[in-house]
């Protein structure tokens, strides 16, 4: 095997590491006489239903399996990357491991990771639409296996656009401009068209850049170079041009989270917000009573409705006693009927054509999921998924040069020379 780090060394962001020892697969049980197989599945779910749905799995797949056991650990996202790198380096990572495909690539690089390539089902391999299995193929080796995707959606206010008279979008997509037009449209009276929570806004930046041509980098690896052109800026400009032409946008979102805007949207603040699809099992709980929302149809750019694919994934430690046994946990855990259930609860997009059309089936137009679930196709595999570097430029570059330009300390030129020089930076 080729020597660990070298990938996730790049990628570490500076802060204190600490070790949570949740149990190697080297440390399950033998099996045999000496008892079941215990696998340990690290699982980041964090929504109370996705975390039911979780667990409802697990408990399916141990009640059919009593030889081989699953142990659910739960973790957070937040701090998770640097985590990993502290379990994997200290020989205490789970056999199973849930994250994401920008995140998971460097520890495939790397070489902490099983090829699942055998262990994948020709069943599921066909049922996988070729962008997102793209997302989580590593030199011709199959690194995880995809479970969830969102996307970015528009959630309006529905009394709002019809007070303002606006023609609501009914067609497969929408365009920016026509997003544009009627954020303008809604902008009176106190009340601003659109709310974004912008506050670490490269996540939506690139996931929108190929609607536009953007791509960002060309190369894998180590030997990835960054261009920063029309298609890239595209949306960062037109971010721009509301908030301070138009201005549209509530200025206060551009310094917050998603989740903190959803106060302002539900407020009768600002008459739109772009979420992330999974904030409409938030919206559909949280809303005040008679709140009247809708979800308006995929945003097009110049290039189509595409949006970057980072699905979530399940991986197995490549130290793992167990390799073999933890696949077969992840077939089961992605069957039709799972991953349709686990996405329901987590208001996400399955990774499968046949769990997207089972939820379809299932939940209609409620809660806008059948705009949710068109928008799955227009995921496209991204060029940063493969990227070494990609992480560390995202935190201490992308993100920071962003947030300048949306304060308006640097204009566009300023924000492109920051992103590509702090690349080289990175790199050299």
């Amino acid at each position: 095997m080729k020597t660990r780090g070298a990938s996730i060394a790049a990628c570490l962001t500076i802060g204190t590491l600490f070790l949570t020892a949740c149990g190697s697969g080297g440390d399950s049980d033998a099996g045999g006489d000496s008892g079941p197989i215990t696998l340990k599945f690290q699982s980041l779910s964090d929504q109370p239903a996705a975390i039911a749905a979780t667990e409802s799995i697990v408990s399916d797949w141990n009640e059919a399996n009593p030889d081989v056991q699953v142990e659910i650990v739960p973790a957070g996202w937040d701090g998770i990357y640097d985590k990993l790198i502290t379990q994997f380096n200290g020989g205490a990572a789970p056999d199973i491991i849930h994250y994401e495909a920008a995140s998971i690539v460097p520890f495939a690089a790397d070489g902490y990771l099983a090829d699942l390539s055998e262990y994948m089902s020709d069943e599921f391999r066909a049922d996988v639409p070729e962008g997102i299995l793209n997302a989580v193929t590593v030199d011709d080796k199959v690194i995880a296996y995809p479970t969830e995707l969102q996307s970015y959606m528009v959630f309006a206010n529905k009394t709002l656009l019809d007070a303002a008279g606006v023609a609501i979008p009914t067609g497969e997509t929408m365009t920016w401009d026509e997003m544009r037009a009627i954020a303008q449209a809604t902008t009176k009276d106190g009340t601003y068209g659109l709310g974004w929570g912008l506050k670490s806004p490269t996540a939506a930046y690139m996931s929108f850049a190929p609607g536009f041509g953007g791509t960002y980098f060309e190369g894998s690896g180590a030997d990835a170079t960054l261009s920063i052109g029309e298609g890239e800026m595209a949306v960062p400009n037109l971010v721009d041009a509301m908030a301070f032409e138009d201005r549209s946008i509530l200025p206060v979102t551009l310094s917050q989270t998603g989740s903190e805007t959803l106060a302002t949207f539900y407020a009768g603040q600002v008459a739109m917000t772009i979420q992330g699809s999974f904030q409409a099992a938030n919206i559909a709980t949280d809303a005040p009573e008679g709140f009247d929302w809708i979800v308006l149809p995929p945003l097009e750019g110049s290039e189509g409705a595409q949006q970057a694919a980072n699905p979530q994934t399940l991986s197995v430690n490549i130290d793992s006693a167990h390799v073999e046994e933890s696949a077969e946990f992840i077939e089961f855990f992605t069957q039709t009927d799972n991953l349709a259930a686990l996405n329901e609860a987590d208001a996400l997009i399955p990774a499968t054509t046949s769990a997207q059309e089972a939820l379809a089936a299932k939940l209609g137009t409620e809660n806008g999921w059948d705009v949710i679930l068109s928008s799955g196709q227009h995921l496209v595999s991204a060029p940063y998924l493969f990227v070494d570097a990609y992480a560390q430029w995202k935190d201490t570059v992308a993100t920071p040069a962003y947030q300048r330009f949306l304060a308006q300390e640097i204009d566009a030129d300023g924000v492109a020379t920051e992103l590509t020089t702090g690349w080289e930076e990175i790199t050299k």
